[in-house]
């Protein structure tokens, strides 16, 4: 085992003969008090009372008589601050004030943690905005008056701001320090015989410094620092900056000894320093360490996860090994993470943006939540999934709460609480989300199955809402639901839900801040990228960076010089090193390997193995899927061939096999999603059904131009009833949908046209059948069950005196896609003779019908190729554009798509060939 700077503490103060029971320990964070708690059983034998062990945080509150209060607390007392000092018609909302205060506030907590001079500082600032930009302007505007009233008012609002928190005894952080030192003298004087031992500092602001100095000279403290000698002797090392500078600048050590400066950074070390790519490649590398490591060691005790970044926690978790059974987590796990948060997210965004109807997408995606879609169980019936299918089917594209209640008349209460009233009152709205809460956790309760860590989760979120509604209650702030959203927003940032583990045994994981003070053997440090670790340049404030050096307020310099400390600590006492870093830069998440890493390195004081980790990426041979045909399918395949084969289904087959596997055999249906845009095949369809409302009365009659005039007339009337029953409640009156709706009355239009510019150039048309059924049994004597084929012929017609099979398409068709060269090709290659198979299916099924005599033409009227006319099919003796085209279809044409045709359904029906998938 490590010896660590707690233990060594400890040993010395016994050495020294302080009666540790007796003694108050004060240090950077409550996570080092338990530790310090721990190892006082290694120090003392005896039985003696526990000593006093506070965090610095807890001390100063104590001498300064204030309460710390929540960051969101302190924003609603700061508007009051605001309203107060400032006319009505010049006050921003509380959402617009609370982007801007929150940076003053954290302005005011920098000023009064180091002391600075408020009215000096603040009456800087507008000297300096007026000086910089507006003081030259003869004729300012109003919105240069507002500015510069603005900065002239921050020394203001900074007054009476703080006389509101102390009336109340409260403060926010800086505050608080500011008090206690000024109250450092009184306290002393009251606990003259109280010792007090500060462990393990290292960057002070001016309000630290003060009152352990106080306490140093009235000889009630004693301090102890935890720095290396590498560091403190080397003037430029950042880990030693505040060090350096307490030893020099501080009275106290003119007479008295700097403890301590220790040798422990130079001793033999095992650092690695592995390159992964992404985050993810760190946590599941970081698994593959701890692996290793209690491989070797047969324990995890004195091991460390350090998150560079804290957001790897999750992943890092999903990756510990099982064998890893003590584990303690120091961070909390962010509210904003956990499921629940999302609900409230959806909600709140719904009602913020909408009105009276909601977006489907949205009420779907609440609906749809794991948390909400229970609640909708009654009697065993989900009814949350029979309104997403109503929304499917009916095209819903937005809806209102009786729309809502008419799809589903048993939820009534909970699609209330969801989707009702949060407009109205924010208190209703608060009611509701508490009310939600309530209903989970009955259905959580009655369910045994139920998670745990969803009611602790419930829990948390119960705790926050109630948060919210004290703080409405108590400042009538929260004017509207967009305003509710940026506070629980608030709120929600700065909130945990804490882990339970075994705080002194097994792995630790922790984040950088929480590794103050503490020693471990082995350390795991991740992301050690720029900007993570150190975080880099950020100036999230009003006060310039010239204007923070004068005024000895941190820069970014300073904070950098933090992390370098934290860094660096952690190997001191360290024997086993492992530092990771992201190799993939990334703009948002951080940049190239810190410069720790490169530090490290030119120091040259340890041997360090740097490692470039790939990750192990198998290559997985593309394999296209193969289903064997069973008995269950070969009987499937027996009932679809006595209903009968469509062309489609036969091309669809030809197109891939596995698709027709899934269609046909498995009988998967693609889901009917909501179209907010029409889709190609309701344009299709809605254009089909015109066309047959149009020319169904003309069956066995020769158009003329006057009978196609009249029917031009009703394409409004047509098309229109047509959008309304295949688009459902889909609204088609505006955007692209309008268009679409255009579009379909244009081609109708223009198909009707054609039709009166044939008949005008003297063309006879009779028609013979429209949308004509089929389904007809065809001879295939190798097989021993009956075979059909059927479907729906859009047009036949007579042309003068030819018979024409006609196929509609809406999508654009070229000649050359209903021509062929030879017929083995008509069943295998999809793209290119599909359609020619499709209307010689139709011719054939209408001759074994007796429908048609020989020889016809069959072809395509393409809507978006209506100048090529009707598309005829051919067959060509050779490729090429010269070759020989012949558009009749006889019986000899017929004969040899037979043969083509037979051999497909053989194919489909053979029980020794597999549905194999094709590349696409």
């Amino acid at each position: 085992m490590i010896t660590t700077f707690i233990l060594d503490v400890l040993n010395d103060l016994k050495k020294n003969n302080y009666n540790l029971s007796k003694v108050t320990f004060v240090l950077p964070s409550k996570r080092a008090g338990l530790f310090l708690k721990h190892q006082l059983v290694h120090v003392i034998q005896d039985t003696i009372f526990v000593p006093d062990i506070i965090s610095i945080e807890e001390f100063v509150e104590d001498l300064s008589g204030l309460k710390t209060t929540s960051n969101t607390e302190l924003l609603f007392e700061f508007y009051n601050s605001y309203l107060a000092l400032t006319k009505k018609e010049d006050q921003d909302t509380f959402e617009s004030f609370s982007k801007w205060a929150q940076i003053l506030l954290q302005d005011f907590n920098e000023i009064d943690r180091y002391l600075i001079p408020q009215e000096n500082i603040f009456n800087y600032l507008s000297d300096i905005q007026e000086l910089t930009h507006w003081s030259v302007e003869a004729n300012q505007t109003e919105f240069v008056k507002k500015y510069l009233q603005f900065w002239n008012k921050l020394y203001t609002y900074y007054k009476h701001f703080t006389k509101q928190l102390l009336d109340k005894s409260i403060g926010y952080q800086g505050l608080i320090y500011r008090k206690a030192a000024e109250h450092c003298d009184t306290y002393i004087n009251n606990f003259t015989d109280k010792q007090h031992v500060f462990l393990g500092f290292n960057a002070l602001n001016t309000a630290e410094e003060n009152i352990i100095q106080q306490f140093l000279k009235s000889g009630l403290a004693k301090v102890y620092w935890d720095i290396d000698s590498v560091f403190i002797n080397n003037p430029k090392h950042d880990a030693a900056l505040f060090t350096r500078q307490h030893k020099k600048n501080w009275k106290h050590f003119e007479k008295h000894p700097f403890e301590w400066v220790t040798e422990n950074y130079s001793k033999e070390k095992n650092i690695n320093i592995y390159g992964v790519p992404k985050n993810i490649g760190q946590a599941k590398y970081i698994g593959t360490l701890l692996k290793n490591i209690e491989a070797e060691t047969k324990s995890l005790q004195s091991t460390a996860v350090v998150l560079g970044d804290e957001n790897l926690l999750i992943p890092v978790l999903n990756s510990i090994p099982p064998s890893v059974e003590a584990l303690n987590i120091t961070m909390g796990f962010p509210l904003k993470s956990i499921p629940l948060a999302s609900l409230f997210e959806s909600l709140f965004h719904i009602h913020k943006t909408s009105g009276n109807a909601f977006y489907f997408k949205d009420v779907v995606k609440v609906l749809s939540h794991q948390f909400v879609r229970p609640l909708f169980y009654i009697d065993d019936i989900d009814y949350a999934s029979k309104i997403i299918e109503t929304i499917d089917s009916n095209n819903l594209v937005y809806l209102t709460l009786n729309r809502l209640k008419e799809i589903d008349k048993h939820s009534n209460k909970i699609l209330d609480l969801l989707f009702s009233n949060w407009n109205t009152s924010i208190d209703l709205a608060l009611k509701n989300c508490a009310l939600i809460i309530s209903k989970i956790k009955i259905y959580l309760d009655q369910n045994k199955d139920a998670n745990l860590l969803s009611l602790e989760y419930l829990y948390r979120f119960n705790e926050l809402f109630n948060a919210l509604s004290l703080l409405n209650s108590k400042y009538k702030h929260i004017k509207d639901i967009s305003t509710l959203f940026g506070v629980y927003k608030e709120l929600l940032s700065s909130e945990t839900l804490d882990f339970q583990g075994e705080p002194l045994q097994g792995l630790q994981i922790m984040g950088m801040l929480e590794s103050r003070v503490l020693d471990f053997e082995t350390v795991i440090i991740s992301s050690v990228n720029e900007g993570i670790l150190p975080s880099g340049k950020s100036n999230n404030s009003f006060i310039p960076f010239d204007v923070k050096i004068e005024n000895k307020l941190p820069t970014y310099k300073e904070k950098d010089a933090v992390y370098t400390y934290h860094f660096y600590r952690l190997l001191q006492r360290a024997k086993n090193v492992y530092i990771l870093y992201n190799t993939e830069a990334d703009v948002l998440t951080g940049g190239e390997k810190s410069r720790f890493i490169t530090q490290l390195e030119l120091e040259n004081i340890h041997n360090i193995h740097h490692e470039i980790i790939a990750p192990h990426v198998p290559v997985i041979t593309p394999e296209l899927k193969v289903v064997q045909k069973t008995e269950d399918s070969q009987t499937r395949l027996k009932e679809i061939a006595s209903k009968g084969f469509s062309p489609s289904s036969l091309t669809n087959y030809v197109r891939n096999p596995i698709d027709f596997y899934y269609q046909k055999i498995l009988k998967i249906k693609e889901h009917d999603e909501v179209e907010e845009t029409v889709a190609a095949n309701t344009l299709g369809t809605v254009v089909h059904n015109t066309l047959e409302d149009f020319y169904k009365p003309l069956e066995n009659s020769f158009l003329s131009v006057d009978i196609v005039k009249k029917l031009k007339t009703q394409i409004n009337e047509k098309v229109t009833f047509h959008f309304k029953n295949e688009f459902k409640e889909g609204d088609i009156t505006k955007g692209k949908n309008l268009i679409i709706y255009e579009i379909a009355k244009r081609y109708v239009s223009n198909f009707l046209d054609l039709e009166i510019e044939n008949l005008k150039a003297g063309n006879e048309i009779k028609i013979i059948k429209i949308e004509s059924n089929n389904n007809v049994l065809i001879e295939i004597p190798e097989l021993d069950f009956p075979v059909k084929l059927t479907g729906k012929v859009d047009r036949v017609d007579e042309y003068n005196g030819v018979t024409r099979i006609v196929d509609y398409k809406t999508g654009r068709v070229d000649a050359n896609k209903v021509e062929i060269v030879s017929w083995e090709d008509i069943t295998t290659d999809y793209t290119k003779y599909s359609k020619s198979f499709q209307v010689l299916t139709y011719a054939y099924m209408m001759l074994l019908s007796n429908e048609i005599t020989l020889p016809v033409e069959a072809g395509i009227i393409s809507f978006k190729n209506l100048k090529a006319g009707f598309l005829k099919f051919s067959k060509k003796d050779k490729a090429g554009n010269g070759a020989k085209k012949d558009a009749l279809i006889t019986q000899e044409t017929l004969d040899d798509f037979y043969v083509e045709l037979k051999t497909l359904i053989l194919e489909i029906c053979n029980p020794n060939i597999p549905f194999t998938e094709k590349e696409v």
